[in-house]
């Protein structure tokens, strides 16, 4: 049937509606979606992680400074040089009661300011090498009789270690206050190598592990030297870097047969760290050495300086200490290797 005009009318109107209301509803729904709130963390799986912050938190700035201040600790440590030095007058004894004013120190010919100098008596740690090797055969006996009477004449609080050496290094009695020899001493047996650079290099290692400022290595042998690893200036340089003073006894026979270059290996220890080299083997003059060793270790004067050259380049420093006594004689040691890199 056909329609009426009015009734197609009346059907376009309502659809023209129907479209505007429905472009509205979706615009709505748009600008409430773009509008809304993001969503709470608790509801979303694809958050971001957070960022951290620029400031590390209060913990990590301590832990950092700590660090710091070892650090420079371990710096300062470093680069300070202690020396210990003994004054003696013209007849040979311990010169007491001197001042910080009475020294001055220099490096390759440059004057240091001293940094700390210390005078009290304070105990000291000695570490002694006996040759046990076969040209000391005919001599054990007489060396076992000098760290005996090297040992007699320590203080209550002194301590001291003793090794015996020949193809290797071994010790047989710890660091101690004991002041007799272990009964090991007495069986020892020679052998035919000698390792003297290894005895002294040992020796230093173990001192430097001591609390005591002061520190010795007392050395009883003929100086000979045909089994070591390491050499004479690596086992001079451990012992200087350990502070220890090298007080070398010559066991070797006296007169024309002597082995000159032995007895130089003896003297150079010495000399270099600051001890005595004594030529004696045995009797009065051993003795008298020996007491005054003692005497002189307790009554050191410890003086230490930081270094003007800064430069860590492996090289040797030359020490010199000068007194502002003319009727005093100064021994200590002649110098040390600077740190390298």
């Amino acid at each position: 049937m056909p329609q009426h005009p009015g009734q197609t009318i009346h059907r376009r109107t309502i659809s023209a509606g129907f479209l505007l209301l429905s472009l509205i509803f979706l615009v709505t729904a748009s600008l409430g979606a773009a509008l809304a709130p993001p969503p709470r963390t608790s509801d979303c799986r694809c958050i971001s992680p957070p960022q951290p912050s620029r400031y590390p938190p209060a913990k990590q700035l301590q832990e950092a400074s700590a660090a710091q201040d070892q650090d420079d600790v371990i710096r300062v440590s470093t680069d300070l040089v202690v020396v210990n030095a003994t004054v003696l007058d013209k007849e040979g004894k311990f010169v007491p009661r001197l001042k910080r004013t009475d020294f001055q120190i220099f490096e390759d010919g440059a004057e240091q300011k001293i940094a700390s100098f210390s005078a009290e008596e304070t105990p000291f740690a000695a570490a002694i090498l006996l040759d046990t090797s076969g040209s000391m055969e005919s001599r054990l006996t007489l060396g076992r009789s000098a760290a005996v009477r090297f040992l007699d004449g320590l203080r209550d609080e002194d301590v001291a270690a003793v090794y015996n050496f020949d193809v290797k290094v071994e010790q047989i009695q710890d660091f101690s206050p004991g002041r007799d020899l272990p009964a090991k001493a007495f069986t020892l047996k020679t052998r035919n190598m000698t390792s003297l650079n290894d005895a002294v290099l040992q020796g230093a290692i173990d001192l430097g592990k001591r609390e005591e400022k002061r520190r010795a290595i007392v050395v009883l042998s003929d100086g000979g030297e045909n089994s070591s690893r390491a050499s004479s200036d690596k086992a001079l340089e451990r012992a200087l870097q350990a502070g220890a003073t090298i007080y070398s006894v010559n066991m070797s026979e006296q007169g024309a047969q002597r082995d000159l270059l032995a007895s130089g290996i003896l003297r150079n220890f010495a000399e270099k760290s600051g001890g005595r080299y004594i030529d004696s083997p045995g009797g009065q003059t051993l003795r008298d050495a020996f007491a005054s060793i003692a005497e002189e270790l307790g009554h050191q004067y410890t003086i230490a300086y930081r270094p003007t050259n800064h430069a860590h380049d492996g090289k040797w420093r030359a020490i010199g200490v000068k007194l502002s006594r003319a009727d005093a004689t100064v021994r200590t040691r002649k110098g040390y290797k600077a740190p390298r890199g």
